[in-house]
């Protein structure tokens, strides 16, 4: 079977209005993502984009939003340990979950309650 999805390019996830000073200091400082240029003819739609590895993470602002309670993102870490002390150091609601057996993996929200998950890399697994 031929295919033309190469890979995945950017995820978008939903926040409210208003938004970019919580994301910038959730997503900015707290897990250190680089923050990178909208192009200026969606600047009034709001939010903001974040770089995450080779791949691009866009904070969304919805009118009417609700989070994303199971749907979730997952970033991959390099020490999935040291990522769940740093977080919850910081005050950040942290839960692991063992629901595949040897993968290391924990949940937390963000500040609008998305759901995110963090765990080791599992794409050759």
């Amino acid at each position: 079977m031929n295919t033309f999805i190469l890979d995945i390019d950017h995820v978008q996830i939903a926040a409210p209005p208003g938004c970019e000073a919580e994301a910038r200091r959730f997503f900015g400082d707290l897990l250190a993502l680089e923050e990178i240029e909208k192009p200026e003819r969606l600047h009034p739609r709001g939010g903001c984009w974040f770089k995450a590895g080779t791949r691009q993470l866009h904070i969304g602002a919805e009118d009417g939003f609700r989070p994303a309670r199971k749907a979730h993102l997952a970033f991959a870490v390099s020490d999935v340990e040291a990522a769940f002390r740093v977080l919850e150091k910081a005050g950040v609601k942290c839960s692991w979950d063992d629901g595949i057996e040897g993968v290391r993996r924990f949940y937390l929200s963000d500040p609008w309650g998305n759901r995110l998950e963090f765990t080791e890399p599992t794409s050759n697994k």
